[in-house]
């Protein structure tokens, strides 16, 4: 090993990256959304009424919140860790492997799980790992992709986060049936996508003497990302959480919104329908305005436009909880989410404080995945219950996605 391999772990990389890694990464990124996301929109609702009809959404909101604070956690640790890894293997894919597979054991747990606490116990596991490798997997990004390919790649991680859910969707509830059956394949699925991933692309390494400063006090104050120091990673944040909170607080409920308000005779298949509206919608607007951004450079036009059109699919489901509404709401919100991924990526990573802490950093960037996930479902329980209903409900996610478009008008370097 020599010096040369600290320049390559921490320089920004100039040599656009090929079709056949973007494809590698696409499939990891949608093997683990699909771990994520089929379990949240089918198999754990399904589970929390199974075994706690009378008290569904409460069950499910606790199993999610109390796996969302693990994910909140593990996140920036995992990437903290594969920052100061030292392996022949590389950095990060020991970190993304050894995550896959406890979200898959997770998986499998959740499909033995007779009872509410073994659900939980179960979907901190998949938060622990599939969120691990969610700050592994976007490390690649600014490790391996230049700057001005970012914003097409940033779109197509949106996109895989779709192809996920579609995906997920449609293996759980057309291919295989059983809820056991279900999450594992989930998990087969997730392990497949980042053996692939870690077995064909290459990983850098760093010299020892690049190794951050150790110990309990350091590693703790590593962290923390100072606002006042880096206001424009702090308004990035912000931005990137307030979105994810909309986003939460709009889907996470769908099932029993179709159930409960909309009606809909067949739930579970007016949510595929509704997911593949919404999936093909967000191709579009995450390919077109990925392509856009890295042409022209602009960023933040984009983020507020996408802010625009995903509250307004809000808003049409706060006025009408009806079949007709749910058609025309799908892909006005997969249009704006794609488009805001094209370029959330690209933002995020171009607001790093050091190269040293990319994953690190990048897994407090996650973190804005991971606490709305423990906020919008205890947020949506008392909603639901006391402050509007569901359309209460969409009314919060709008008025968060607007609050987002507001953040990103304090990023100063971007623009």
């Amino acid at each position: 090993m020599t010096g040369t391999d600290v320049p390559g772990a921490l320089a920004e990389p100039v040599v656009p990256v090929r079709a056949g890694w973007i494809g590698l990464l696409f499939g990891a990124n949608t093997g683990l959304w699909l771990g994520i996301y089929a379990p949240v929109q089918v198999l754990l609702p399904e589970q929390a009424e199974l075994l706690d009809g009378a008290h569904k959404e409460l069950a499910f909101g606790i199993v999610t919140g109390v796996g969302a604070v693990v994910a909140l956690l593990t996140n920036p640790l995992v990437g903290l860790a594969s920052d100061r890894t030292r392996s022949r293997f590389g950095r990060r894919h020991p970190w993304t492997l050894a995550a896959a597979l406890c979200g898959a054991l997770g998986l499998v747990v959740l499909a033995l799980a007779g009872h509410v606490a073994v659900m939980v116990a179960g979907w901190c596991l998949v938060q622990a790992g599939l969120g691990g490798m969610l700050a592994t997997l976007t490390a690649a990004v600014p490790d391996r992709v230049p700057v001005g390919q970012r914003a097409r790649i940033g779109g197509l991680v949106g996109i895989s986060q779709m192809l996920g859910t579609v995906l997920g969707a449609v293996l759980v509830t057309v291919v295989v049936t059983s809820l056991p059956g279900g999450y594992l394949a989930c998990a087969a699925v997730v392990v497949v996508g980042a053996l692939a991933f870690v077995l064909r692309t290459a990983d850098h390494t760093a010299v020892t003497s690049a190794r951050p400063a150790a110990g309990r006090r350091a590693v703790t104050a590593g962290l923390w990302v100072s606002p006042r120091r880096h206001p424009d990673f702090a308004w990035a944040w912000g931005c990137h959480f307030l979105i994810n909170l909309g986003n939460a607080l709009g889907t996470f409920f769908l099932l029993f919104f179709l159930a409960d308000a909309v009606h809909y005779a067949d739930p579970g298949t007016g949510l595929l329908i509704m997911m593949g509206l919404y999936g093909v919608a967000l191709v579009i607007g995450g390919l077109v305005v990925g392509v856009l951004s890295d042409r022209t450079g602009r960023r933040k036009p984009f983020v507020l436009g996408a802010a625009v059109v995903m509250a307004a699919a809000a808003i049409v489901l706060v006025l009408w909880q009806t079949w007709p509404a749910a058609l025309a709401a799908s892909p006005l919100l997969g249009i704006g989410f794609g488009a805001y991924w094209a370029v959330a990526l690209a933002i995020l990573t171009e607001v790093l404080p050091a190269a040293q802490d990319r994953a690190k950093d990048l897994g407090v960037v996650n973190v804005a995945n991971a606490l709305p996930q423990v906020i919008a479902p205890l947020a949506a329980t008392v909603i639901l219950a006391g402050l509007g209903g569901y359309p209460g409900l969409f009314a919060a996610s709008a008025v968060a996605t607007l609050a987002a478009g507001a953040f990103i008008l304090g990023v100063q370097s971007v623009r």
